[in-house]
């Protein structure tokens, strides 16, 4: 009788120092994933440290490379984590950890999703290429899902002082973020593949400083006086609105100020005044002495203004989160309702649920969304009208351009978050919107940051925080449409779909790699990647 072969001793492969070492060198990725992700807030206005964003990500690049997709959502739960706890936690300034933890998780989560993906078509020929599709992808998702969407965190509004921003013009937000996500994990790959990772690091920045000179700045349909009102609010906080018509008052004295500063001279009169979101929570079509102060100021400065108001529809006594432009002579003319509202302030989904773990959740809203894209014709422009949270929505802000418009007026209210970074954070997004779609655009907040942006992205005055304000500035009307308003989202629909299908693939080659092979010997063992050593 021929003796049985006699499996090996693997023991010693589950000794305690193994064991130990194992142990430590999860640590160390979870710490360094972390870290990874630390970097990249850390590119991320109001600091100017842009090139830090390829960085965090040729981190990810690292820890990926070859990783079960089990790892790799870990992995990138914890870079996510280290990426959105930090950037997100103006959202708990005034309610605690309620809002800001649990949002941070979800966008980690889909961040780790995404990274799963990753990790999955990491060992395909160029794997850098479709790692960044994929996190095109990934952003994609976060922006439409759950509860409409939160692009918040988007690695292009991390980039409004890098080389990235040019790319803006030709394929939106979502080009940027596939180019630094690109070099970062071209630089992964470099230790791997110098022939292939060095192009992958070098082309994104040469693109990005190739486009420049397509950023468009003459005022190919004249120029326009514009004033930024900042009343300021008597204090921070979620109850600020409280003194409503303290709010109110601020604005108007702020534009009265601003009339007797032109009629001494030391101010150019302007064509179009725009005033923030909330400036007058008073609906006045309901108060009659919150219009007549209005008037009074709109009077006085000889300009339509722009005025972000709470209006209470008729139709169903519900709030809306309103603009209304109101002439000096005719009074209140037309109006722009806010179509993209913030789920857990301005509405809350689900509330009967939420209500279970926070009473919190009843101080927020039940605002009605409007449809309507079309801003105001204001003097010479036409102005479209983004109200605050819209700036972050590539396609809410598409579609105000698409309507006709030649200058965007970002009004917004950031009082309820403090000295929080937030307010540069949208600041940041509003500077890739004038590059994106060529336009000049002028950001009007209650308390700061105001600022006025040239159609290049660049920030040629702006305000502090909670101080009183007037921004005035000669402004250029644009009506040349860019590639990237043209092409609107078929650029991140297509790189999406590339992701997609390179997943696909990874996962058809997996399957075939793990059919055991007819003859084969059953020692032989299998990775996740196939048969063994193909990972």
């Amino acid at each position: 009788m021929v003796a049985p072969p006699v499996a090996p001793d693997t023991s010693a492969a589950d000794t305690p120092p193994t064991r130990r070492r194992d142990v430590r060198g999860t640590l160390l990725r979870i710490v360094l994933a972390a870290a990874g992700g630390g970097l990249v807030f850390l590119s991320f206005p109001p600091r100017t440290l842009w090139w830090l964003a390829p960085i965090g990500f040729a981190v990810l690049g690292v820890l990926l490379h070859g990783r079960k997709m089990r790892a790799g959502f870990g992995l990138g739960l914890v870079w996510g984590l280290g990426f959105m706890v930090p950037l997100l936690r103006w959202t708990g300034e005034f309610v605690g950890l309620i809002a800001w933890l649990p949002l941070a998780l979800v966008c980690a989560l889909f961040i780790g999703l995404g990274a799963a993906f990753m990790a999955r078509v990491s060992t395909l020929p160029g794997a850098p290429l479709w790692m960044a599709l994929l996190w095109v992808a990934d952003e994609h998702l976060r922006s439409v899902f759950p509860f409409g969407g939160f692009p918040w965190g988007k690695i292009a509004f991390g980039q409004p002082e890098g080389w990235y921003l040019p790319l803006a013009a030709l394929g939106g937000a979502p080009l940027i973020g596939f180019a630094v996500a690109l070099t970062g994990f071209g630089l992964a790959h470099l230790g791997r593949d110098w022939k292939l990772g060095a192009p992958l690091v070098v082309l994104p920045l040469a693109l990005g400083l190739a486009a420049t000179p397509l950023v468009g700045t003459a005022p190919d349909q004249g120029t326009v006086v514009v004033a930024a009102i900042q009343g300021n609010v008597p204090r921070a906080g979620l109850d600020f609105n409280s003194q409503r018509r303290a709010v109110l008052d601020n604005h108007v004295k702020r534009t009265i100020e601003l009339a007797e500063a032109v009629k001494a001279g030391r101010e150019r009169q302007p064509d179009v005044v725009i005033w923030p979101e909330n400036s007058s929570d008073i609906d006045p079509f309901r108060n009659v002495d919150a219009a007549a102060q209005i008037d009074r100021a709109a009077r006085a400065i000889k300009a339509p203004i722009a005025v972000g108001a709470v209006v209470v529809d008729k139709s169903d006594n519900l709030p809306r989160n309103t603009v209304v432009l109101w002439d000096p002579e005719r009074g209140p003319v037309d109006t722009y309702t806010k179509r993209q509202l913030q789920p857990f302030g301005e509405t809350m989904p689900y509330r009967e649920f939420f209500r279970i773990f926070s009473k919190t959740v009843d101080r927020a809203g039940v605002f009605q969304p409007g449809s309507d894209p079309e801003g105001f014709t204001m003097g010479p422009a036409k102005v479209a009208i983004d109200t605050c949270y819209e700036v972050a929505f590539d396609g809410v802000v598409r579609d105000s351009i698409t309507a006709g418009a030649n200058l965007i007026a970002i009004p917004t209210n950031n009082a309820t978050f403090g000295f929080t970074e937030m307010t540069y954070q949208q600041l940041a997004m509003s500077r890739v919107r004038a590059v994106e779609h060529g336009k000049a655009v002028v950001v009007a907040a209650t308390s700061g940051v105001s600022a006025i942006v040239a159609p290049d992205g660049s920030v040629t005055r702006r305000t502090g925080l909670f101080t009183p304000d007037a921004l005035v500035a000669e402004l250029p009307l644009r009506g040349e449409a860019t590639l990237a308003t043209r092409l609107g989202a078929w650029p991140e629909w297509v790189m999406t779909a590339l992701g997609l299908l390179a997943v696909a693939f990874g996962l058809t080659v997996k399957r075939r790699g793990s059919r055991p092979t007819p003859g084969a010997g059953v020692g032989e063992e299998e990775t996740d990647g196939g048969p063994a050593g193909a990972a």
